[in-house]
């Protein structure tokens, strides 16, 4: 019959864990003691996989629900729930996919905070006043808040990028965090984390890197609702997976607000 479709095709994806795979983040020493201290360690972790089609941004939402229905990644996948790793308890039925910003190649972004008052000439982060936080500051003032006087020194469209999402998060840490008197662990442990989740490519004639990554944030719901990767949504709780399609790797990082590991 005229306009019938002989033949329908929908890509899917296969997905591989890469154990072997091991960040440098989360096997330094000096990032683990700030990971300590900003209570979020054993809370934060980063599993990597290899998958077996071509992958275009256009297709994430398909992509992610592949992932989250594979079965090498549900038998490897754990979320904390209640101070303990668990698996997903039943099988996600969709997901919600955001694909997030991701081009900075160096930490320029982050300049503005240092030419105005949330921050001293030394680096230390200048103190403040809040109504609910007895120990607050100008930085996470700046950070959180819509209508702080240093809001508005990062543009809109830079807090979309996820080299300055990454750095709030860092900021903000878990439920127990004691912040820091400085800009500086803040500003490296990002660069850091940043450096070991992207990936980059220098053109042979410009010589110009850019950024071949793309950054997807995740939610995965069952038939309960949403479960990964929490079930209260909770800006610290997050899930990012970071997508190589050349190497056809991806990322999921993933760090659950909460009470973190006082040892490692």
């Amino acid at each position: 019959m005229a306009g019938e479709k002989l033949y329908t095709f929908e890509q899917s994806f296969s997905f591989s864990p890469l154990p072997s795979k091991k960040l440098s983040f989360l096997q330094d020493k000096d990032t683990l003691a700030l990971l300590m201290k900003w209570s979020m360690l054993g809370r934060i972790s980063a599993q990597s996989f290899s998958f077996d089609q071509s992958f275009y941004s256009y297709n994430s939402q398909k992509f992610a629900l592949c992932f989250f229905r594979d079965p090498d990644v549900v038998s490897s996948l754990r979320k904390m729930e209640s101070g303990a790793w668990v698996p997903l308890e039943k099988p996600v039925v969709s997901v919600d996919v955001k694909v997030v910003p991701c081009a900075k190649v160096s930490m320029e972004l982050f300049d503005p905070i240092y030419s105005c008052d949330v921050l001293r000439p030394s680096g230390h982060v200048v103190k403040c006043f809040h109504d609910v936080y007895p120990d607050y500051d100008e930085l996470r003032q700046m950070l959180q808040e819509e209508d702080s006087e240093h809001y508005h020194v990062i543009r809109r469209a830079e807090r979309e990028e996820f080299l300055f999402r990454l750095f709030k998060h860092m900021c903000l840490g878990g439920e127990l965090c004691q912040y820091e008197d400085t800009i500086q662990p803040y500003i490296s442990t990002t660069k850091q984390i940043y450096k070991d989740l992207i990936s980059v490519q220098k053109d042979p004639e410009t010589k110009k890197i850019s950024v071949v990554s793309t950054v997807l944030k995740v939610s995965a719901y069952d038939k309960s609702g949403r479960c990964y990767p929490g079930r209260r949504e909770e800006e610290q709780t997050f899930a990012y997976m970071i997508v190589d399609p050349f190497k056809r790797h991806v990322t999921l990082f993933y760090h659950c607000y909460g009470t973190g590991n006082f040892t490692f």
